[in-house]
């Protein structure tokens, strides 16, 4: 799980995002321009308006290009690599499902390595495996994303394989089926990883079961089991439009090879049609169900633990204050929360606060791993410093190395073509806008002892709700709710 350091805008891909990571295992509202009135053609529909590809220089070495269909292609050269990294992001998640399709959009993303008309599963991965590169997906909530990484020499080869896949998937009956096993026994493996499994019990707390986020990315086997392919292949053709597709490559690379490239993979595909309006995401801020304890009695060594709360959304300009906040409470070997809890107690290996940013949601927390007889005394110390801080704030000395915390967690978090990669495309995805590195470190060094003491009461001082899978009755918490 990521810190609330993440709340800082596209850091590079975190743990979290990429626990269903696998394939064999403030918007800027671009809009669409005023169109013309449309001739028809003999068969009464009217003719396509031929539609311009528009391309930017968004700083130095990065540009972007929109293709006629609405799918957008960012580029990063870095001139001084031997490698490429290569993504395409579709904003589709967990979150864009109905209950009862739960967990398409992962069971999906396995799908899609399957096989197209031109290639077996077996062929794609094959042909980048034969010059050293790597394949692979996840899916979050809020998008999925395939990628790869390759030579420099090799980013053609990258690029028609992993568009062909992500736009020409067949999904054949025989695959679907195996891959429904698959994912089967992958949700059984998570059940049996109760630190993973404490987070979505911790999400579910907050935003309640059954709702877009509070369910699981990979569904239920009560979901997953019924799903049909024609379900599944109407769910793939109606959402991955181009207009929800970006393309993100970093690396030792041409832009204008790389946009010809995608076109010419692309070209005849169903990515290849004349633009859809994308459904716009909700700006209301998301429901949140009443605080509540949540226990999943699990017959294990430790207690998991999480407590927290609803957090900020990600285009909240008060996401800078919170990632200095975030390293300043948990999110190092420095943290109040390390330091209380292990370093003077010894009580847990792990302790450490994070949150996660949603388009109209968010919400924070604090993990920790103990004995089970340890877990009363743990939760009153995490309780204990959440009111500490709430109540006298962060110190001078807190704020400048929280900042720095960020600040490098960020920048060396950009030293391989991947995360540049990832930085670009969530950077569009959910900002639709690209921050220059100097820009972004700036603003966190912008960030006031006040503004995180007024943030850190803000949210600390809430009624909290609580998450504990391990071996306890389901109301051996009561009293903590």
């Amino acid at each position: 799980m990521a810190s609330l350091a993440a709340a800082v805008p596209v850091p590079p891909v975190t743990a979290a995002e990429t626990a269903a990571n696998h394939h064999m295992t403030t918007s800027t509202n671009r809009g669409q321009a005023e169109r013309p009135a449309r001739a028809s053609t003999p068969s009464g529909r009217p003719a396509a308006t031929p539609r311009r590809t528009k391309t930017d220089s968004l700083q130095d070495g990065v540009r972007r290009t929109t293709l006629p269909s609405g799918l957008r292609i960012l580029t990063e050269a870095i001139p001084t690599t031997r490698s490429a990294a290569l993504g395409v992001w579709v904003r589709i998640g967990s979150r864009d499902e109905t209950p009862a399709m739960s967990g398409a959009s992962h069971f999906l993303e396995h799908l899609l390595f399957k096989g197209t008309e031109k290639r077996s599963a077996l062929d794609i991965s094959a042909e980048i495996e034969a010059v050293g590169g790597e394949t692979n997906a996840f899916t979050t909530k809020e998008y999925t994303c395939y990628y790869a990484r390759v030579l420099d020499a090799d980013l053609p080869l990258a690029i028609d394989v992993l568009c062909d896949a992500v736009a020409n998937s067949v999904l054949a009956p025989a695959d679907v089926e195996t891959e429904r096993g698959v994912i089967l026994e992958e949700i059984a493996m998570h059940d049996d990883e109760p630190g993973d499994e404490v987070h979505d019990v911790f999400s579910e707390a907050i935003f309640g079961p059954g709702t877009a986020l509070g369910r699981l990315i990979s569904g239920t086997e009560e979901t997953i089991t019924p799903m049909t392919r024609t379900q599944i292949n109407r769910f793939y053709r109606s959402r991955y439009k181009a207009s929800e597709i970006v393309i993100t490559a970093a690396g030792n690379l041409d832009h204008a090879k790389v946009v010809k490239l995608v076109r010419a993979t692309l070209a005849g595909s169903p990515l290849d049609h004349e633009p859809e309006q994308a459904k716009p995401r909700s700006t209301t801020r998301h429901k949140t169900q009443r605080p509540t304890t949540v226990v999943r009695n699990r017959d294990t060594e430790q207690a998991h633990l999480v407590l927290g709360g609803i957090g900020i959304t990600r285009d909240d300009e008060r996401r800078f204050a919170l990632g200095v906040l975030n390293n300043v409470l948990g999110g190092g070997m420095s943290s109040r929360l390390f330091q209380e809890i292990r370093e003077k107690r010894g009580l847990a290996y792990s302790v450490y606060s994070y949150g996660s940013q949603y388009a109209d949601a968010g919400l924070f927390g604090v993990y920790a791993g103990c004995a089970p007889g340890k877990a009363d005394e743990v939760l009153k110390l995490i309780r204990a410093e959440l009111a500490a801080v709430a109540a006298d704030g962060i110190t001078e000395a807190e704020l400048a190395r929280g900042k720095g915390m960020v600040k490098g967690s960020y920048v060396l978090g950009l030293e391989d073509t991947g995360s540049r990669m990832s930085r670009l495309a969530k950077s569009e995805l959910l900002y639709g806008d690209l921050m220059g590195v100097d820009e972004l470190l700036a603003r966190v060094d912008e960030v006031t002892l006040q503004e995180c003491n007024e943030l850190a009461a803000d949210l600390f001082t809430q009624p909290m709700s609580l998450a504990v899978v391990g071996p306890f009755d389901d109301d051996a918490f009561a009293a903590a709710s």
